[in-house]
């Protein structure tokens, strides 16, 4: 579900070990965000969902204080749920959400799923990827967005009233988008950073399930992803007009895959702020 050419020379966070990264998350929980990651207090929980499959480990984070908010469900990267995607959780939630961030590969392995650096120019960094990434198929992906969306919808914090927000990055962004697709009547907006194979010629290409959704997307493209594949958004934007389906698709110039991640080698804070801006609007116009 993700290009390795693409991240060629893509290094992902500074060395973490497992014990360092649940210090973090602990000193993190219920603390005032950052000047970075908006300033509201955050309540931020380590939860386990229950799945078809299993049991997935993940990230909670909501308001602090009295209220009930409208709820989303962050689909991480090839990497998953790791301290950046943790401080994303929380300045979305600083924001007025309630945020859940599932590790991709709970089957497999609790996150954080890789110890250390990680370099995707190594071959040996890649492997480790392999059958981490073989557990997550578009039919489990299915099962576990349906679960993640129920989990949210049982937690007292959120507004069931308003309509749920999916985002996704890298391999998140096919999953974002199959999460509208099975949960249509809850998903009201769905945002792709950096999406990997949105529009391909296999029977379960992501925008072959536009006409099952019922949600504005934001689709937003890095520049070396449209250069590998420049019909991509073409064929998406063709799909979301067949479908009478809200969206932006626009490649963002400049900006190389995986710009949003904070940490990694081609992160760009102009850029990323620039999505993260065009994600708060989305949010606020379509999750009512």
């Amino acid at each position: 579900m993700c290009d390795d050419d693409i991240h060629q020379g893509l290094i992902e966070d500074p060395t973490v070990s497992r014990r360092m990264f649940g210090l973090m998350s602990a000193a993190a929980a219920g603390l005032v965000a950052t000047a970075a990651c908006a300033a509201a207090p955050v309540v931020e929980k380590d939860v386990q969902v229950k799945t078809p499959d299993g049991v997935a480990d993940a990230a909670l984070f909501y308001p602090e204080g009295k209220g009930q908010w409208p709820a989303v469900v962050v689909w991480p990267d090839v990497i998953s749920l790791r301290p950046v995607f943790r401080e994303m959780g929380r300045r979305l939630a600083a924001e007025g959400y309630v945020v859940l961030v599932p590790n991709l590969y709970y089957r497999v392995k609790a996150a954080p799923v890789i110890e250390g650096g990680f370099n995707f120019a190594t071959p040996e960094d890649r492997a480790k990827l392999t059958p981490l990434r073989a557990s997550v198929t578009p039919e489990g992906a299915d099962r576990d967005a349906v679960a993640y969306v129920a989990f949210l919808d049982a937690q007292p914090q959120t507004d069931r009233s308003k309509k749920v927000g999916t985002q996704g990055y890298c391999m998140g962004g096919p999953l974002a988008f199959r999460t509208a697709a099975v949960v249509p009547s809850r998903v009201g907006a769905v945002a792709s950073f950096h999406g990997a194979g949105l529009a391909t010629d296999q029977p379960t290409s992501p925008h072959l399930l536009i006409p099952k959704t019922q949600a504005e997307f934001l689709v937003l493209i890095a520049e070396n992803d449209d250069k590998a594949d420049p019909a991509a958004k073409d064929k998406l934007k063709a799909a979301f007009a067949s479908a009478g389906r809200p969206a932006k698709v626009e490649v963002y110039q400049g900006a190389a895959h995986g710009w949003t991640v904070r940490g990694s080698q081609v992160y760009n804070e102009a850029a990323a702020e620039r999505a993260w801006a065009e994600l708060l609007a989305l949010y606020k116009r379509a999750l009512a």
